[in-house]
């Protein structure tokens, strides 16, 4: 009788709201949170339209079932700001305004979660803080997420498929390398195993919409999505089977504790999308950079002339190369240790030096997950073997390491990820993932990680002569879809007209369906503050000399990006800004030429440098006036590609 009387005091104490909205700060954006059912859910309206009809909310602990039975208790609205400086991200000094807000939700006339939401002009940021239910409970498992996103009647999806467990090369897979495909249907799971983020979405003729996660690390597992019957999706858990099954699916959490950020980009067209920070925004640093990292050019033999070419002589010829084109690094790829051995590799970090260039050495990741047989293996996977070889390669002046082969989602995989990028710090390393995850606010957490793959790179080029055949497509998705959420390791750029050791046209090899031109501009649409760029020594006599020097001096960080026009797998506009200097960069996949009209009064001369293609796929380089209205008409044919300076 007396725990019955506290319970219904615990009631009254503890009103039931109606439905709260919170609104970004002009007002356009706006974000409503109400209960339906006992169920929580919010909706998502730009300008008075719907973009996100009403989904649903909550966890599924071995705490508390916190997805049915709810009622919403509280709320409380606070303004946020934030300044802050990344230099290796698509802009480099960010001003973040949003409205805060703080829902309540409680059962059994107790509150036991909160769901945060953080509103600017374009983005949503989301997470949950799971309550204590009781002085003893320190800890909780999350079996399950509810957060799902219900799209309006014909809306269309530009996704990548998630690749399946333990599949693909030695069994390393899933590594977010499928490519991006445009659905006229919803809710469908690809190739039976969901979707990765990022995700983008075109509601019908009323806007856009991303969706991805940010703030993954060791703390909880990195989500995918799932489709549903009636055309909706639901975050999904990694799948069990990956990582050779070892680690949990159900993250553990400190209890109160967070979830990560569930994050949605909207825009009426894509400039929010391909413009917005809100990866970086909601997110802090998770310790101080040893050292003052800097971005950095190079180049790699693997992509050309692959495994062969990791041996001495070549390594030197590349270093060679890398000075003459006034770059920092050479990736020094894998099977290093068999076909070239530490004491040379003392040799090749000594003659770097002398040539003013520094080294990216490769490393497989795994230990016990997957079959990759190259080495070096079964050191980044043990912290004492690791932090041995890394303070090896502090003393060689290696600039930073390249970790292939992860595979995984897993909260375990995520720990190792974390502890990875904290160990290098310590010495001073830069790191790059392959065969991984996507990055999700890592540029602002670990301060020394560069970059990550994580899409169908360059190597796929290589490989396969339909993903050349393709590769136009694919690039005019990556700038609203992969790349706008984290810099990317595409390891692109070539100026070879075949995928082979001499550039030989009789000999086999992929050939490059893409213009030189078309390369040129990738290099600036594809952000990454670290780049190995897909050119060889043979570029400098056999390339275009304008070419060559373009990938000379073209930055790897930028300060500022603007859309200017595209569509998913069409055709791809942006600009970005390196101190005073703009780069404008446009490539076509269409069948047509594009011909488009750009407003280039952001620009600070009107003589600009322009390098074009004509139908035939000729490129040339020529210095112009723009209009009085600072206007410039430009010609894409298919393949090919524009860069104006």
């Amino acid at each position: 009788m007396k725990k019955l009387l506290l319970v219904l005091l615990a009631l009254v104490a503890l009103p039931v709201l109606r439905a709260q909205s919170v609104s970004g700060p002009d007002g356009r954006l706006a974000v409503t949170v109400s209960v339906n059912g006992g169920v929580p859910t919010y909706q998502i309206t730009y300008d008075g339209v719907v973009l996100l009809e009403p989904s649903p909310l909550g966890l599924k602990t071995d705490i508390g079932n916190y997805m049915e039975g709810m009622e919403l208790t509280s709320s409380a609205q606070s303004p946020v700001e934030d300044s802050y400086s990344v230099p290796t991200i698509k802009s480099s000094a960010v001003h973040y305004k949003a409205n805060k807000g703080v829902f309540t939700f409680s059962k059994g006339g107790k509150a036991v979660m909160e769901i945060i939401f953080q509103v600017s002009n374009n983005d949503v940021a989301f997470r949950y803080q799971v309550l204590s239910i009781n002085r003893d409970t320190k800890v909780a498992r999350v079996w399950e997420e509810a957060t799902g996103y219900v799209f309006p009647e014909g809306t269309r999806g530009f996704l990548s498929t998630q690749m399946a467990p333990m599949s693909g090369f030695a069994r390393t897979t899933p590594s977010y390398e499928t490519p991006y495909v445009e659905y006229d249907k919803l809710g469908a799971n690809g190739d039976g195993h969901g979707y990765v983020f990022p995700a983008l979405f075109r509601v019908a003729d009323k806007g856009w919409v991303l969706v991805s996660e940010t703030g993954v690390n060791s703390n909880y597992c990195g989500s995918r999505l799932l489709g549903k019957a009636d055309g909706s999706y639901v975050i999904g858990y990694p799948m069990e089977e990956s990582y050779n099954g070892n680690g949990t699916v159900a993250p553990g959490i400190t209890v109160p504790g967070f979830t990560p950020w569930r994050t949605v980009t909207v825009g009426r067209d894509l400039k929010p999308i391909a413009e917005t920070t809100v990866t970086w925004d909601v997110v802090e640093p998770l310790y101080e950079p040893s050292i003052a990292y800097e971005g950095s050019k190079g180049s790699w033999s693997w992509i050309i002339k692959g495994d062969g070419s990791t041996v001495y002589p070549v390594q030197l010829q590349y270093i060679d190369f890398t000075a003459a084109m006034g770059w920092q690094t050479v990736l020094v790829d894998a099977l290093w240790d068999t076909q070239i051995g530490r004491e040379n590799m003392e040799k090749l970090a000594a003659y770097a030096k002398e040539k003013g260039v520094r080294l990216f050495v490769w490393y497989n990741s795994n230990g016990y997950w997957n079959d990759a047989p190259q080495g070096p293996r079964g050191i980044m996977n043990n912290i004492i073997a690791r932090r041995k070889e890394m303070a090896w390669l502090r003393d060689l002046g290696v600039k930073g390491i390249k970790v292939d082969f992860f595979g995984s989602d897993k909260q375990v995989t995520m720990q190792l990820y974390e502890e990875i990028l904290a160990d290098a710090n310590d010495f001073g390393l830069q790191c790059v993932f392959h065969g991984c995850t996507l990055p999700r606010g890592w540029e602002r957490m670990y301060p020394n990680f560069a970059s990550a793959e994580a899409v169908l790179a360059s190597e796929n080029l290589n490989f396969s002569q339909h993903r050349c055949d393709t590769e136009a497509q694919q690039a005019a998705m990556h700038p609203f879809i992969r790349n706008t959420v984290a810099a990317m390791d595409f390891g692109g750029s070539t100026l070879n007209k075949v995928y082979n050791v001499n550039n030989d046209l009789s000999r086999r090899g992929s050939r490059r369906r893409t213009s030189d031109v078309f390369a040129l501009a990738t290099a600036v649409l594809f952000q990454s503050p670290v780049q190995h760029f897909a050119m060889s020594p043979e570029n400098l006599t056999d390339a275009p000399a304008w070419a060559v020097d373009f990938m000379k001096d073209v930055p790897t960080l930028w300060d500022e990006v603007r859309f200017l026009d595209g569509y998913p797998g069409k055709y791809a506009i942006l600009a970005r800004r390196s101190g005073d200097k703009w780069y404008i960069a446009g490539i076509n996949a269409q069948e047509e030429p594009l011909e488009v009209k750009l407003d280039l009064s952001f620009m600070g001369s009107s003589a600009v440098t322009v390098y074009a293609d004509d139908d035939a796929l000729q490129g040339s380089c020529k210095q112009q006036n723009l209009k009085k209205d600072r206007s410039l008409k430009v010609r894409i044919p298919c393949n090919g590609g524009v860069v104006i300076m």
